[in-house]
C-alpha cells in the first residue's frame, strides 16, 4: 500500500481534529476509535476465521499492519497507541485461539469490539486461583473505554496463562494517576481485577504462550510503526511550518534534510524488522531492538529540528506541540536502552543482517 499525503488523507486528519479534543480533555477518545470502526480497521487484522481480510501470506498481512499502523499513527498517537493493542490482541487470537473461541471473536467484532493487550501490572501481580482473578494491571492503556483485553494472569502453579476480560468497567477503573504531558488520550490506567470470575473460554492457549519467542520480543515493530506515524507527521508539520525565509536559507534546509534522512531510514528499519518478525527468522528480536532505537532516535532528531525550524512556534499549543509530548512520552516505552544494549550484544557474537552481512 502506497500511503497518500498526509494532507490529503480524510482519516489522518479526521483522527488529528480529534486527538486535539481528546488531548485536551484527558478523555478515552471514543469518536476516534468510532472512525477506525467505520473504516473496518478494527475487524481488517483479525484471523480469517473471525471476519479479517485474508492475505497472501504473513509477510503481506505485516506489510498492511505496517501501513495501518503508520496511518493511524500519524492522525494521533494515543490513538495508534489503543489501535495497536486492538491489533496485537487479534494476532493472539489467531495463534493461539479455539475455533469456539473464534466464533466469539468474530461475534464480538460484529458488535464493534475494541481490544486491548495489558500485561504491566504493579506488585504482586495478576494472580489466578481456580477461577478467580486477583491483583490488578497498570499503565491498562484504554481502561475503561475498550471492552475487551487479553491479560496476563499467574496460576498457583506453571507458567502464566493469557485470559480475556472485560475491561469497560467504569468501578474497577481509576485514570486519576494518568497525569502526563503527552498520550493523554490512551488513558493508561490502572484497571482492578480482583474477584473477577474466568471461565475456560475466556483462557486463551496454553501457560505460557505470551511470553513465546520470537513472536513476544520481535513484536516490538509494531508500535515502533505507530511511533514512526508520529514522526512521519511531525516531519511533514514542519515542512508546511517552513516560512519562505528558512526554505531560502541552506542551513535551515540542511536541518530539514537530516530530520528526512532520519525518518526515512527508520522507515527501512521497521519495514524489515516487520518482514522478519512475519516469517519468525532468528533475526527477528535482535533487529527488533535495534529498531525500536533507530525509531527512538529518528523521533530526537525530528523532535530536535522541528523546535530549531519552527522556533518558539513548535511550543504553543497545538498540532506541532501535541506530536512532540505525545512521542515524548511514548518513545519511553519498555525500557529502550535496555533494548539497544541488548541488540549490540547479539550483533557483536554474530551476523544479524538476516542475509544482508556486511563481512
Amino acid at each position: 500500500m502506497t500511503l497518500p499525503l498526509i494532507a490529503d488523507d480524510p482519516l489522518v486528519a479526521a483522527l488529528a481534529r480529534e486527538g486535539a479534543r481528546y488531548d485536551a480533555a484527558r478523555a478515552f477518545p471514543a469518536a476516534a476509535i468510532a472512525l477506525l470502526r467505520e473504516h473496518d480497521l478494527h475487524r481488517r487484522f483479525a484471523p480469517v476465521a473471525a471476519g479479517g481480510e485474508r492475505f497472501a501470506d504473513a509477510p503481506a498481512h505485516h506489510a498492511a499492519l505496517l501501513d495501518q499502523l503508520r496511518r493511524v499513527g500519524r492522525g494521533d498517537l494515543s490513538v495508534g497507541r489503543l489501535y495497536e493493542g486492538h491489533v496485537n490482541a487479534l494476532l493472539l487470537f489467531g495463534w493461539y485461539a479455539s475455533a469456539a473461541q473464534l466464533d466469539w471473536l468474530a461475534a464480538a467484532l460484529d458488535d464493534g469490539a475494541i481490544f486491548g493487550v495489558w500485561a504491566t501490572e504493579p506488585t504482586p501481580g495478576v494472580a489466578v486461583a481456580g477461577c478467580t482473578l486477583s491483583g490488578a494491571k497498570s499503565f491498562a492503556s484504554g481502561a475503561g473505554g475498550i471492552r475487551y483485553a487479553v491479560v496476563t494472569a499467574q496460576p498457583e502453579e506453571g507458567d502464566r496463562r493469557l485470559v480475556v476480560v472485560d475491561a469497560d468497567d467504569s468501578v474497577r477503573t481509576d485514570a486519576s494517576g494518568w497525569q502526563v504531558r503527552g498520550m493523554r488520550a490512551s488513558v493508561s490506567g490502572r484497571y482492578d481485577l480482583s474477584g473477577m470470575t474466568v471461565a475456560d473460554d475466556r483462557l486463551l492457549g496454553p501457560p505460557g504462550v505470551y511470553d513465546r519467542e520470537p513472536r513476544f520480543t520481535a513484536g516490538a515493530w509494531r508500535f515502533a510503526a505507530v511511533q514512526l506515524g508520529g514522526i512521519e507527521a511531525l516531519l511533514a508539520a514542519t515542512r508546511d511550518g517552513l516560512t519562505d525565509a528558512a526554505r531560502a536559507d541552506p542551513l535551515a534546509r540542511a536541518g530539514f534534510g537530516a530530520a528526512l534522512v532520519a525518518t526515512r531510514s527508520a522507515l527501512a528499519w521497521v519495514r524489515d524488522a516487520a518482514h522478519q518478525a512475519a516469517v519468525e527468522s532468528p533475526h527477528a528480536i535482535p533487529l527488533a531492538r535495534m529498531t525500536r532505537g533507530v525509531v527512538e532516535r529518528a523521533g530526537l532528531d525530528v523532535m530536535e529540528q522541528a523546535a530549531r525550524l519552527l522556533g518558539t512556534r513548535s511550543a504553543f499549543a497545538g498540532h506541532v506541540d501535541k506530536i512532540i509530548r505525545d512521542l515524548s512520552l511514548y518513545l519511553r516505552q519498555a525500557g529502550p536502552d535496555h533494548a539497544r544494549d541488548a541488540a549490540v550484544v547479539d550483533w557483536l557474537a554474530a551476523d544479524r543482517f538476516a542475509g544482508d552481512a556486511l563481512w
